[in-house]
């Protein structure tokens, strides 16, 4: 049942705003004002995913259509139409300790003095709440009510809020109807509450706010009669140049708006209309939302509040004043605010679209990785069929495939050479003959763009079909046309593995068949690289298994050094006999077998070996393969068809997007350590890898487009937002949005989501934008990023077409936040601590192996092992205690808890109730006299971190130094382990399953070791953040210079103390 209020509120000095407020009375789970239509199902995207569909935590999440965004309602634009809309009144849902809700309607007093609802049991008198005795404005479920009530997991995050009341900080909980309307009373109320005890006139003043007086500026600079009247043609093309993202037609629209509500009909536009409407059309109130919420109330950002922002909310580090003023005088539009050192609401939605506060991270657009390691440690941008631009069954030849892959930072690119006429190789696609480039060309072409978009090694996979003759022309040619690039040294027998892609720079390696080296011959038969050829044969019912040969000459065998093609065969077989040299070229069909039958194998025999999978040749329209599938298994050289869109080719390119698009991405330790155990089918934990938890906040849209093959429908769409986790099996997930109603230039969808991500560096985000009531064609855009690139905080994606250009304008506003789930993480990423709901501890357990002399080594690790993790999650669990008490969710970082704190611990008079005391360099709060009980229990909160921080930064190095001595000791059994095992008895089945289990031990000590080392890292800079943070908030007892002094010291000691532990070590 629908219930519909409409509501008139006219408030002398507010604007004269005019609220038509329809509020639909639905279920407290859903996250806006909205209508469900339950017999459609948004399954119809799946097939677009790639996720299977079992993996997909959010199940048949029900198609919602929001009105929280229409295009008719008037936007939030200010603090006078936050207090307006309150006092029209609204429904919330008032929550109650008893697991109780209740449906309440809440206004706000005409005088701006009180909070009112009803019906209630109470009289008038007190149904009410006087904003006087306000402490405090939580936005999400961050009170006792909410975490205690049995239905909490059905209300939205994003649509609770708290009031906090009285001296012994009593909770008014409230549900909202959408996240919008939540915003709207938290964003009042602040405001109310932050000038209570100043004279309420800001609403009789609007029109002199900086922004108001910047855009009369710009007004009377373009009037140039100075009437201070213009054409309505020269105020749209005012607003246009102001804000180039907006139609032409809709500003009209807002004109004519603007001019009926005031009964005129004219082609002219006055200064008041013209403000009016650039505030109306250009004020995101997402973003004015945020800038009030940071801004302590305020409707600018000053340097003091763009650094705390910086800081806590987009993880920048080392941040001083003049980098936010600078930061200040390039985006603010006014030059009052340049000179005075303000970010108004314009400068800051300029800001938050601006590359710096980009999702990709700054530093993955450089090489940032290790690239000294072997080539068969490293992912490979790799091509298939490089030669075409259209499907493989009758696409041409075309050169421009190879300069459009090596401009995508394509490493490995392939070359299928036949017999051309006037003894000229020749490239052609055998099943189009029309069509083929000469040899010649291509590789000149190749040459020309090798190393335009990375300098790193270019392997070209030759497919030869030439005859001898040809075969020679082909090697003349190269070595004239590539001279010195050629890699032809010979493979040192004394080594193990592959060089590196760092003394591989600028070459260019040629994989291919090779005679043998013991014999001295001019040319020999060899097995057929004709990969096409070959699964033709081998579907055939008259194959018999037998490999067709060709002729070599021993000058191109001569060029293939590092990258000799062999056959695959078994991998027993394989790490036997195979060269380190050597590699085998895998059918995807092939691969997917070996993939589910042998994934532990597949992944060692990737650790020293490279593997290429290329494409079914049942793909004849030339669609990809899904490379996710095969990078889990370690396999370097995935090709793809670059000339075939979509999300598989998504995928590939967003994953080749990091370390600077180099085209070699550094795989998993996991994955290249000699002694480790991975499986790329793991449902679960991966030993030794601390989970992380990734908190996505879906926010608004900009500027969607129609999908470009639908057909006409008008330009109305309805978008929805669906993210994909790309990854090991145990990672690959799938949520959605609910859909937005008939809006593509600013959807506000307002939705949290979370995701558990069990090995980050594998993992993928795709953001997907589509249609949700699409004729022909649903797709509206796409980004896809690797995990390790995320930045935390507030962003804009920049979102791609099908065919992966970059859209522009077009972008989708998020909030990242990554925490831990049980310690360890990234500390540039935030390293954040939350805990994933109340159970029983659980610990990486080691495996028993068989072999009683091993077995007692690693029984040694079990304490130390049991200390570390307990370790690390009491410190974790006092630090999620910390935030619950200051009302803050988990992804909230250390410096945005000392500060709600602070706020607590000021006294009427304005003085702080505690001191900031450093004992044995550890920030302790000491009370000065007798405090009151919530402080009481706010202060033990924050000991008891301080304590579990101490304890684990004292016991990391002792702790870490028995795992580590377990790790050698077991370690040192490695090479023994098989010899050890037939001694015991151990045979077949039984001795593979006991070097599995060493792999895995080992993996685990090694995990944890490092888990704790990090853990340290996190706790000896959240003391330095604490102190400063103290320091910042006025809790110190003397804020003189020698206090001063002595607190640098004291960061200073810790700082020498980590390095001088470090240094000991090394």
């Amino acid at each position: 049942m629908y219930h519909i209020f409409f509501i008139h509120s006219s408030v002398d000095g507010l604007l004269g705003c005019f609220y038509t407020l329809a509020i639909v009375n639905s279920a407290v789970m859903n996250t806006g004002v909205h209508i469900s239509f339950q017999n459609r199902i948004f399954s119809r995207y799946t097939p677009r995913s790639g996720i299977d569909p079992a993996n997909q935590k959010c199940g048949g999440r029900k198609k919602t259509v929001s009105f929280s965004s229409m295009p008719s309602e008037k936007k939030i634009s200010s603090a006078s139409d936050c207090i307006s809309f309150m006092q029209a009144g609204c429904e919330l849902k008032k929550v109650r300790p008893n697991s109780r809700i209740y449906n309440r309607f809440f206004t706000l007093d005409t005088d701006l003095q009180a909070l009112r609802w009803e019906p209630s049991k109470k009289d008038l008198e007190k149904a009410k709440l006087d904003i006087s005795a306000i402490k405090e404005i939580r936005l999400g479920k961050n009170t006792e009510t909410f975490r205690n009530n049995g239905l909490a997991d059905q209300i939205c995050e994003d649509c609770a809020f708290s009031i906090l009341h009285g001296e012994n900080y009593e909770s008014l909980d409230l549900v909202a109807n959408s996240a919008d309307v939540a915003n709207i009373w938290v964003s009042g109320l602040r405001y109310l509450v932050s000038r209570s005890k100043q004279p309420l006139d800001f609403m009789e003043d609007n029109q002199n706010t900086p922004r108001f007086m910047w855009l009369k500026t710009v007004f009377e600079a373009a009037d140039v009669d100075g009437n201070g009247i213009m054409l309505e043609d020269t105020s749209v093309e005012l607003i246009k140049q102001l804000n180039p993202t907006l139609k032409e037609s809709k500003i009209r629209l807002k004109f004519k708006e603007i001019q009926k509500s005031k009964e005129k009909l004219t082609t002219r536009v006055t200064e008041e209309e013209f403000c009016e409407a650039f505030c109306e059309l250009c004020t995101r109130p997402e973003v004015y939302f945020l800038l009030v919420q940071i801004s302590k109330n305020k409707e600018y950002l000053d340097a003091n509040d763009l650094m705390l922002f910086l800081e806590a909310e987009q993880g920048v580090t080392h941040i001083t004043e003049d980098m936010c003023l600078d930061i200040i005088r390039r985006y603010e539009l006014s030059e009052e605010g340049r000179q005075k050192g303000f970010l108004a609401i314009d400068g800051f939605t300029q800001y938050l679209l601006s590359p710096e506060c980009d999702i990709f991270d700054p530093e993955q657009k450089k090489v940032a990785q290790d690239m000294t390691q072997p080539l068969s440690h490293y992912y490979i941008n790799a091509s298939h069929n490089t030669y075409l631009i259209e499907d493989q069954f009758r696409g041409p030849a075309d050169i421009n495939g190879y300069v459009r892959a090596l401009k995508m930072g394509c490493r490995s690119i392939e070359l299928d050479v036949s017999d051309g006429s006037d003894n000229e190789p020749i490239l052609c696609n055998r099943n189009n003959m029309t069509t083929h480039l000469s040899f010649r060309s291509v590789i000149e072409v190749i040459n020309k763009f090798a190393f335009v978009a990375s300098e790193y090694p270019l392997i070209l996979c030759l497919g030869n079909h030439c005859s001898l003759p040809q075969q020679k022309v082909m090697v003349q040619q190269m070595k004239k046309v590539f001279g010195s690039k050629l890699y032809t040294e010979a493979p040192l027998p004394s080594e193990s593995y592959l060089p590196s892609p760092e003394k591989l720079k600028r070459m260019i390696i040629v994989k291919g068949k090779k005679l043998p080296s013991d014999r001295d011959v001019l040319e020999g038969e060899v097995t057929d690289e004709d990969e096409e050829a070959e699964m033709s044969r081998r579907m055939s019912v008259d194959y018999n298994g037998e490999q067709k040969q060709i002729w070599l000459c021993r000058e191109l065998s001569d060029l293939v050094s590092i990258c000799k093609s062999v056959q695959y065969r078994d991998f027993e077989l394989s790490m036997k006999s195979q060269n380190y040299w050597e590699i085998c070229s895998f059918s995807e069909t092939e691969a997917s077998r070996i993939a589910n039958e042998y994934p532990e194998d597949f992944v060692n025999y990737n650790k020293k070996f490279l593997s290429r999978i290329y494409p079914s040749a049942m793909r004849i329209d030339s669609s990809n393969l899904n490379p996710q599938d095969f990078w889990n298994c370690g396999c370097q050289i995935v090709a793809m068809n670059f000339q075939t869109p979509g999300p598989m080719m998504d995928l590939h390119t967003g994953w080749f997007l990091q370390n600077g698009g180099c085209g070699y991405v550094l795989r998993p330790s996991i994955m290249r350590d000699e002694v480790s155990y991975f499986s790329a089918n793991t449902k679960g934990i991966v030993p030794g890898v601390s989970p992380l938890v990734l908190h996505i906040k879906i926010i608004s849209g900009q500027n969607f487009p129609k999908p470009k093959g639908a057909c006409a429908k008008g330009d109305v769409i309805d978008p929805y937002v669906c993210i994909e986790i790309h990854g090991i099996p145990a990672d690959c997930s799938e949520q959605r949005t609910k859909t937005v109603q008939q809006n593509s230039d600013n959807p506000i969808f307002d939705e949290t989501f979370e995701f558990q991500v069990n090995l980050p560096e594998l993992a993928m985000i795709r953001f997907v934008i589509l249609d949700d009531d699409y004729i022909g064609d649903e797709f509206i855009g796409q980004y896809t990023i690797p995990f390790e690139c995320l930045q935390p905080g507030y962003r804009h994606v920049p979102l791609r077409s099908f065919v992966g250009d970059i859209m522009e304008h077009v972008t989708l506003f998020v909030h990242i936040a990554i925490t831990n789930r049980s310690g360890g993480g990234k500390p540039q990423k935030r390293s954040l601590s939350v805990r994933m709901g109340k159970k029983v501890r659980e610990y990486t357990m080691l495996r028993n192996i068989g072999l009683k002399t091993i077995d007692d080594i690693f029984k040694v690790a079990v304490h130390p092992l049991r200390e570390a993790i307990d370790m690390r999650e009491n410190m974790q669990n006092a630090i999620v205690s910390i935030k619950e008490l200051c009302g803050l969710p988990p992804i909230a970082s250390l410096k945005q808890c000392l500060l709600t704190l602070s706020t607590r611990l000021i006294t009427s008079d304005n003085t702080p109730s505690v001191s900031l005391v450093m004992k044995d360099n550890f920030p302790y709060l000491e009370p000065l006299g007798t405090i009151p009980d919530v402080q009481k229990k706010m202060l033990a909160a924050y000991d008891l971190m301080i304590q579990e921080s101490r304890f684990l930064i004292e016991m990391a190095d002792t702790v870490q130094e028995k795992i580590v001595q377990c790790q050698k000791a077991g370690m040192e059994f490695h090479e023994e382990l098989h010899n050890l095992g037939a001694k015991e008895g151990l045979k077949g089945r039984k001795l593979n399953k006991a070097t599995e289990s060493f792999a895995w031990n080992i993996t685990v000590l090694k995990g944890q070791g490092d888990l704790l080392k990090n853990a340290k890292n996190e706790a000896v800079e959240n003391m330095k953040q604490i102190q400063l943070a103290c320091l910042s908030c006025g809790l110190s007892k003397a804020p003189s210079s020698g206090a001063e002094a002595k607190s640098k010291r004291s960061l200073e000691a810790i700082e020498e103390k980590e390095s001088g532990e470090d240094s000991g070590k090394l």
